[in-house]
């Protein structure tokens, strides 16, 4: 058997969908963008939303729109995929990493607090938080204030928010919450992406719901939805002609084709979700007593967990990368998840960061491997993937 590592949940209405825009001569800045966008302030209850053409391109326009420049300081972490740091450094800033929580490997709140008060207070106590190497600006060193809190809810968990909004309530920082990975995930049981100054969502073939290329960001900031708007069409500002452009701006648009595919995707996305949740507790229960594998575990806050991708965990006497090569000759596809971005060549040539500086990410980093994963996966699949670690494993 060979096994996809991962496939959308599409059906003929989606299909529908898309032909119909085709059979207009409206493919780009017309009405499914509008709709899409209304769609998920329905979902969401913020107030603006704000369709883009990435989860990357929406997370760069939220920096834009809070105001974080060149040297300015956000507390993020480690552990995620690259765009969540990228973010921030398109614009120049620096990214303030602190390690994670073991079990979920979304931000450690506590430590993302210290960091907070620390780095708002100055002095020796900030210092600790920056990372080796900062950048230069006119042969000098060029920190400049703490601006922002970035966490990611990882895997479809959402991050522990609560202390993390309540902090940036009593130091005025924004919170940009990277929820790309969670749409339809519940915090205490509140949707996920709907706690910071600005949510963020991505929709690529192997997301709970997919746009083909997309991503979207609410806010209920009527300047910053107005300013994001603004620049995901090239800078054109309201009251702009063609050829005018307030801002510099970004070709971040979100096509029609893929509005529309995303509007139809929203009317199943609850059963879309389940249907995750369903085939995750397959794999949980068919993974049960296999030595050297640790299945993912839920956080007592996560009233729903939207289920992303699989990340189990092996054991360290387990060799990922032979176990990989293995599995991938069983017609079994692995990836590792995830590789850690403090030791990115580009991070660590920027910035100085050394192995052993986020032990738990690192660990994370190590371990985790992500296996087969989608709403449309078979009971049968997923066993033949967990017969196949049981026999790798056991070697």
């Amino acid at each position: 058997m060979k096994i996809p590592m991962s496939s959308p949940d599409l059906t003929a209405a989606e299909r529908q969908a898309v032909m119909e825009v085709i059979n207009t001569p409206i493919l780009s800045l017309g009405p499914r963008v509008v709709e899409f966008e209304k769609a998920f302030c329905e979902y969401t209850g913020a107030k603006y939303a704000v369709a883009v053409n990435s989860g990357t391109a929406g997370l760069h326009l939220c920096v834009r729109a809070a105001g974080i420049g060149a040297g300015d300081l956000v507390i993020t972490t480690p552990f995620s995929f690259v765009a969540s740091t990228n973010a921030l450094l398109f614009e120049n800033a620096i990214p303030i990493f602190v390690d994670v929580d073991p079990l979920t490997g979304n931000i450690n709140p506590e430590q993302a607090v210290q960091a907070a008060r620390d780095l708002a207070a100055g002095g020796k106590a900030a210092r600790k938080w920056l990372p080796r190497k900062t950048p230069k600006a006119s042969g000098k060193a060029s920190v400049g204030k703490l601006k922002a809190i970035l966490p990611v809810d990882v895997f479809g968990q959402p991050a522990e928010m609560d202390p993390l909004t309540d902090t940036a309530r009593e130091l005025g920082l924004t919170v940009i919450e990277d929820s790309c990975e969670a749409i339809g995930a519940l915090y205490k049981g509140r949707k996920a992406g709907t706690f910071g100054d600005f949510g963020i969502f991505a929709f690529y073939p192997n997301k709970q719901m997919t746009t083909g290329e997309g991503g979207l960001v609410i806010t209920d900031n009527e300047r910053a939805a107005n300013f994001m708007r603004a620049l995901r069409n090239q800078g054109r500002a309201p009251g702009d002609t063609w050829l005018s452009h307030t801002y510099l701006g970004y070709n971040y648009r979100l096509d029609e084709m893929s509005a529309a595919l995303g509007l139809a995707q929203m009317k199943r996305l609850d059963e879309m979700v389940s249907k995750r949740a369903t085939v995750a507790g397959w794999y949980t229960e068919c993974l049960a007593g296999i030595p050297g594998i640790e299945a993912p575990k839920v956080a007592a806050s996560t009233t729903r967990m939207s289920w992303f991708v699989y990340v189990i965990r092996l054991a360290k006497e387990l060799e990922r990368g032979d176990l990989a090569k293995r599995l991938e000759a069983r017609g079994v596809p692995v990836r590792p998840y995830f590789l850690p971005i403090h030791l990115q060549p580009y991070m660590q040539e920027r910035f100085g960061y050394e192995a052993g500086d986020f032990p738990i990410t690192e660990d994370l980093g190590e371990r985790g491997v992500a296996v087969p994963f989608s709403g449309v996966m078979t009971r049968e699949q997923v066993e033949y993937v967990c017969d196949a670690l049981r026999q790798e494993t056991s070697r």
